[in-house]
């Protein structure tokens, strides 16, 4: 495993205009450069505590549209829109940001790369003073990681990354949420009374439930491509109090210098194992990730990866024989392939996979309010 040397952003419309007296404030990371609005380009930009603040309050968003009703969550987005610029194919983050945005009162606005101008016969530099213009938030799903930085570079309103090639935050918001539910459900909310629901549930979460609690001591293991998900992963998970294990075939191992230089500034490279063996990552894991091993724009690899890949389909028998926990979990942010893990996995009792894509909603709902 290859070790490059070592050579803000929490996006809310709501604070970024006004926020009532009774919302609870968390401090917004330093913004870039005075007047700019916060964005949300990788959780690396974020603190803990405002990683913990975004699943409080995704619980709380998530608890109150299933228990009660959608109608108790506070339109924060009334007579707003979102613009989602998508230069990629998309099923969760657009499912997931177009509902999340119309649960809050907002207007969702899908610009495909069909729709703009977007870095064709227009710059990014352009299309983010136009389209900011005339919405109040960007969410933004590209190709290179440098398109969602120039974005939030000219936007006049905020920008939260969908998807970039280095880096993809709200995928990692929906694990961690997911992981929480798994290892501390819930517990029952108090009497709530009509207007003051969103509060109350949030005051009584925020005092009953640490969302980073569960986490702090379990390992997590990588077992597949070194990509923006492990990427967001690395930067991520180890400040939580997580292990990481990381294990993927030698050629497909190299970690990106940008990405490392974070980890090691947040000083966790001590928490993070690099490997070419799938066992030494799975052993003790007690939460086992896997993603595709042929992203979008690599399909002219496909012969060689899957080649490179063999023996890293993820399936019981693997896990079990590198020494796992016995109450091991499994996740995938999806589309998933059977060469990746197998039907028994996927569909069976360990697997999170489907709450895990449903929290992609709850944890966007977060950001954008």
């Amino acid at each position: 495993m290859i070790r490059p040397s070592a050579s803000s952003v929490l996006g809310s419309l709501r604070t970024y205009t006004t926020a009532p007296a009774n919302r609870p404030r968390i401090p917004l990371p330093r913004a870039r450069q005075r007047g700019s609005p916060p964005h949300l380009l990788t959780l690396a930009d974020l603190t803990p505590a405002q990683i913990s603040f975004l699943l409080t309050s995704s619980l709380t968003f998530k608890s109150l549209a299933k228990s009660f009703s959608p109608n108790s969550l506070r339109n924060s987005l009334s007579a707003r829109t979102i613009a989602m610029i998508f230069s990629k194919r998309s099923t969760r983050t657009r499912v997931a940001s177009e509902t999340a945005t119309k649960l809050l009162g907002g207007h969702p606005m899908f610009l495909g790369s069909q729709d703009i101008q977007l870095g064709v016969n227009e710059t990014l530099e352009d299309t983010a003073k136009v389209v900011g213009s005339m919405v109040d938030g960007i969410m933004a799903r590209v190709g290179e990681h440098s398109e969602i930085e120039a974005l939030a570079k000219h936007s006049p309103v905020p920008v939260i990354n969908a998807l970039s090639k280095l880096y993809h935050p709200t995928q990692i918001l929906a694990d961690l949420l997911t992981l929480h539910e798994t290892y501390n459900p819930i517990p029952d909310p108090p009497e709530l009374w009509r207007g003051e629901a969103q509060s109350a549930l949030y005051r009584h979460l925020k005092r009953s439930v640490d969302p980073l609690a569960s986490l702090r001591g379990k390992k997590m293991a990588w077992v597949g491509d070194i990509n923006n998900i492990i990427n967001e992963i690395m930067v991520t998970v180890p400040r939580l109090g997580m292990t990481l294990a990381i294990a993927a075939p030698k050629g497909y191992d190299t970690v990106d210098p940008a990405v490392w230089a974070r980890v090691t500034e947040a000083g966790t490279e001590g928490s993070i194992i690099l490997t070419n063996d799938p066992a030494e990552a799975l052993k003790d894991a007690d939460v086992v990730v896997t993603d595709t091993w042929i992203s979008m724009g690599q399909e002219q690899e496909k012969a060689d990866r899957l080649k490179a890949f063999e023996g890293y389909q993820i399936t019981n028998q693997m896990v079990e024989s590198a020494g796992a926990k016995p109450d091991w979990k499994f996740m995938h942010c999806l589309p998933r392939k059977p060469e990746e893990v197998d039907d028994e996995v996927f569909y069976g009792p360990r697997s999170l996979v489907f709450p895990e894509a449903e929290n992609r909603k709850w944890t966007i709902v977060a950001c954008f309010e």
